[in-house]
């Protein structure tokens, strides 16, 4: 039974740990970097992919549980492309008119800089998603 959980829980360690190598390779990286949500590979699409994976090996296609892990996996990954995309565009505007007007120091001090990348690509994606079916293969094969 643990197998559910430790395939999802492995893929996302590697991803996060591959996303934190990777910005470790242009800048010094703190502990935000760990649970960062853009960049490559998307996390929570290994997390999720994992899931379902290990789900079809284990329990097949034809089960409930699976049908369920494939429609919560298919609503992260849009979430993951689009949404957030469309959020990170929201925050690089409002941070574009909050220094418009820097005379105001009310928003210079209240109002946070916004997050501009925070969806991923769809190649990003796709990483993510095969960083999480080769972890579900690799723990089918070895813990079964």
């Amino acid at each position: 039974m643990y197998i559910y959980l430790v395939c999802p829980i492995v893929a996302f360690i590697l991803a996060q740990g591959t996303k934190v190598f990777l910005r470790s390779l242009k800048h010094k990286t703190t502990w935000r970097d760990v649970f960062a949500y853009s960049d490559m590979p998307s996390g929570h699409t290994a997390v999720v992919v994992a899931l379902v994976t290990i789900l079809a090996l284990k329990r097949g296609l034809a089960s409930a549980e699976f049908a369920v892990a494939f429609v919560f996996a298919m609503i992260v990954i849009v979430d993951a492309i689009g949404l957030r995309n469309y959020l990170g565009q929201h925050g690089k505007t409002l941070n574009i008119l909050v220094k418009d007007l820097k005379e105001d120091e009310f928003l210079d001090n209240y109002y946070p800089k916004l997050l501009e990348h925070i969806g991923h690509t769809p190649f990003q994606v796709l990483i993510g998603g095969l960083v999480g079916v080769i972890t579900s293969l690799i723990g089918f094969f070895i813990i079964k």
